[in-house]
């Protein structure tokens, strides 16, 4: 089932991802998105079948579960199962569509990118709905422009264009509306990675301190990611 509050008030951050396996970096950048915007929690959303991407190493189920572990203790996060549970390929508008009907047209949804995945957003399926269905909160990366001060004029005509109007350094502005802001915010780096987690793995070497010890000992038991 999914791991959510009866009731919450506050902005709703949603964090999607393969998360093949979910790592340090990922819970990081969840919760520096809490603080830097304010946000009530943060869902995590493991996807069932990303159209972007080859298929997972791992099963839906075994990813649903590391995230479970992960999130496990941390009042602040909670799981979302339902891309695991759909049949039909993962789209990150039609995961907005359900969550919207899930919470009500009020509530502020703020759906959390990293940069080089903002600018891809011209590929995604219906990528304009997005606007009217959550704010987008961008993570500036290293290496990935845009940030806030360079913004706009470095990302896609069609991106800038989409971007008119709606750009703010104020997060702050998350809270007066539903959706439609585009707001970006930093995060520490991390150089982690799940290719990094599984090429460690597979290769018999030892990938402790990059993913929680709890999804290590879980990747243990399993015989996930194993060695060639």
């Amino acid at each position: 089932m999914t791991t959510m509050p009866a009731t919450e008030a506050g902005p709703l951050g949603l964090l999607g991802g393969t998360f093949d396996p979910i790592h340090l970096g990922h819970l990081r950048l969840a919760e520096e998105a809490r603080e830097a915007l304010g946000l009530a929690r943060v869902r995590l959303i493991p996807a069932g079948r990303p159209p972007h991407r080859d298929a997972p190493s791992s099963s839906g189920a075994d990813r649903l579960a590391m995230v479970r572990l992960a999130a496990a203790g941390n009042p602040a996060l909670e799981v979302d199962d339902g891309e695991i549970r759909a049949t039909s390929r993962s789209y990150t508008v039609l995961t907005l569509e359900r969550l919207r009907a899930e919470v009500g047209a009020q509530r502020p949804l703020v759906l959390i990118l990293g940069a080089d995945a903002f600018q891809g957003l011209p590929s995604w399926h219906r990528w304009q709905e997005l606007f009217s269905l959550a704010h987008l909160a961008v993570a500036n990366r290293p290496g990935y422009a845009p940030h806030g001060r360079r913004w706009p004029g470095v990302l896609s005509p069609e991106l800038d264009q989409a971007c008119v109007g709606r750009l703010s350094n104020d997060p702050t502005q998350i809270a007066t509306a539903p959706a439609g802001r585009v707001v970006p915010f930093d995060m520490t780096p991390l150089g982690i990675s799940a290719s990094l987690v599984r090429d460690l793995l597979a290769s018999g070497h030892s990938a402790r301190y990059l993913l929680p010890d709890s999804v290590l000992d879980y990747i243990a038991r399993h015989r996930l990611y194993r060695p060639h």
